[in-house]
């Protein structure tokens, strides 16, 4: 998930993705299941080739409807919950990635940038994205908003790196992409603790911009070659 500083990291890795996610991973399935089809899919066309960056167990990734699917986690249980057909990469995000120049149509990362330890590991692997998108070719980022959450988006143990709307914005110009939608404001801060809103409040949701700037904590930052 992390850029390793350990020989342990991907064991660590594996503690917090159990600890934090294993008891609602039904939920977390549902939930991406409706955000992938209701929302997501409109920019992946069904024969895409398409990274789901920081995958985790593969929520989106298993969801999401393409031709060539990709997943990259250095969590070592990442594998076994990726669908049969999804590439399963365990690397190091910020080195080179073993997919040829402008071979993926779409990158979608969710809830990942955080989990960097420096900006300059963010650019590293930025340049790998951008290198590997086709011309005009989609980075989809969604992650919290440091702007809107203040102390508590330290409150998870692997958060790093403190990200904004702007800042991300930035980066992605100064890498070579063009922002091409940016919401301050989408989904609410997290899965991973506190309530589980039932799926259909997730369907309404998601059909009111309004309600996203009263709730909404995380960014959704859509980019291109």
């Amino acid at each position: 998930m992390i850029t390793p500083s350990v020989e342990s990291e991907p064991e660590r890795l594996r503690q917090i993705y159990q600890a934090r996610f294993e008891k609602m991973a039904g939920y977390r399935r549902r939930v991406w299941q409706v955000l992938c089809r209701d929302f997501f899919q409109r920019w992946i066309p069904p024969t895409a080739g398409v990274l789901d960056l920081g995958c985790g167990y593969g929520e989106f990734i298993n969801q999401i409807q393409a031709e060539r699917k990709f997943a990259m986690d250095l969590n070592p249980d990442t594998a076994a919950f990726v669908n049969p057909g999804v590439a399963y990469l365990c690397q190091d995000c910020s080195t080179p990635w073993p997919l040829g120049p402008a071979s993926l149509d779409v990158v979608f990362t969710s809830n990942f940038f955080e989990h960097l330890p420096d900006k300059a590991t963010l650019g590293r692997t930025l340049d790998q994205a951008r290198r590997c998108l086709k011309p005009g070719g989609c980075l989809i980022c969604l992650g919290p908003n440091i702007r809107f959450l203040a102390a508590n988006y330290w409150d998870f143990w692997d958060h790093y790196l403190p990200l904004s709307d702007y800042s991300l914005a930035e980066g992605l110009e100064t890498h070579g992409f063009k922002v091409e939608l940016c919401l301050p404001k989408f989904l609410p801060y997290t899965m991973a603790r506190g309530a589980q809103p039932p799926i259909a409040f997730i369907q309404m949701y998601l059909r009111l911009p309004l309600v996203w700037t009263i709730l909404g904590r995380q960014f959704l930052l859509i980019a291109r070659t």
